[in-house]
């Protein structure tokens, strides 16, 4: 007699496939499609699964209602996609290893690093490693780039410290202090002296949207006991300064975001203990790492060594 354990033994990787695609198209139909299966090869496949989980995973309305997942589906798919995702990890493994320094690497940024570390650091990489091809993926948040490291997607990427919780590491690159960001006529800018964070969080300031330095910024100042008085949000640096310098508020902003060329406004420094953004390369701890990989890390973490010698060697922007 086979105990149930042992029946889970005849769990496949196209069940869990099928699974993943019906919960995500709604439908059997358009499930195949995307797998590139018959519909009835589909329904077979989910039906194999149920049996042998012992369970219904799809609830079956008929007509032209979706499908959805029962509680157990919903469950089930949970493991489902983190298998799917170390498989998709295993394959992107062995093809760095098969491909050499003529593969491909595949790196994950943000906007910022996009306009200040990024140029510096390809043309120094690219001239050490020129048969690479190097692909990169941009997004506003850092939480989905880490999941495309987390699912193979991606060989590394940029984030910020700290990492979300996944099998991530990471190294530190540099340390990003926030700046006030004023109108160039604003008398705040040039009063002398530091503003309190009591008089910082009651400004009009323009904020990010759905990075995690909105997280970070807003959580130092509920600890300094202030609510920040945000008017608008967005997360492209340029909207954010330009409405700065029109005159609609004040903005925090981490250094390496703002344009100093900007000369309709001011870059006011904040007190030693105000809030930094650590930058980071991370990747997945337990994927084999290329060696085109650690050495992007390296020539990154040089890059970077320059870029924050230049903020500190430049004029003292503090008030």
């Amino acid at each position: 007699m086979i105990s149930p354990s042992d029946q889970w033994l005849g769990v496949e990787l196209r069940h869990f496939a099928a699974l993943q695609a019906v919960a995500s198209e709604g439908s059997f139909r358009r499930a195949a499609v995307r797998l590139g299966y018959t519909q009835s090869a589909v329904s077979q496949q989910i039906a194999a699964l149920e049996h042998i989980v012992g369970e219904r995973l799809i609830e079956r309305p008929g007509g032209p209602r979706a499908v959805s997942l029962t509680d157990a589906g919903r469950l089930l798919l949970r493991h489902a996609e983190v298998i799917l995702a170390r498989i998709n990890a295993a394959q992107a493994d062995l093809g760095a290893l098969s491909a050499g320094e003529s593969g491909s690497l595949k790196v994950g940024t943000y906007q910022s690093v996009g306009q200040r570390i990024l140029p510096l650091l390809m043309r120094k990489f690219t001239a050490d490693w020129p048969q690479l091809e190097i692909g990169l993926v941009e997004s506003a948040n850092d939480d989905s780039l880490l999941r495309l490291v987390e699912s193979g997607e991606l060989d590394l990427t940029f984030s910020i410290y700290p990492l979300l919780p996944g099998p991530f590491e990471g190294a530190e690159l540099m340390r990003d202090p926030y700046v006030l960001v004023l109108p160039a006529d604003s008398p705040l800018a040039h009063r002398g002296g530091r503003m309190s964070w009591q008089e910082i969080a009651s400004l009009p300031l323009i904020g990010y949207r759905q990075c995690r330095s909105v997280d970070q910024v807003d959580a130092f100042l509920v600890g300094q006991g202030v609510e920040p008085n945000v008017i608008f949000r967005s997360d492209d640096n340029g909207t954010i300064q330009g409405l700065v310098g029109a005159g609609m508020g004040g903005a925090l902003m981490p250094r390496l975001c703002v344009d100093a060329s900007d000369h309709n406004v001011t870059v006011v420094g904040l007190a030693a203990d105000g809030p930094v953004r650590t930058i980071a390369l991370a990747w997945h701890r337990d994927r084999y790492r290329t060696a085109a990989s650690r050495a992007f890390v390296s020539a990154a973490r040089d890059i970077c060594a320059e870029i924050e010698q230049g903020m500190e060697d430049s004029v003292d922007i503090s008030a």
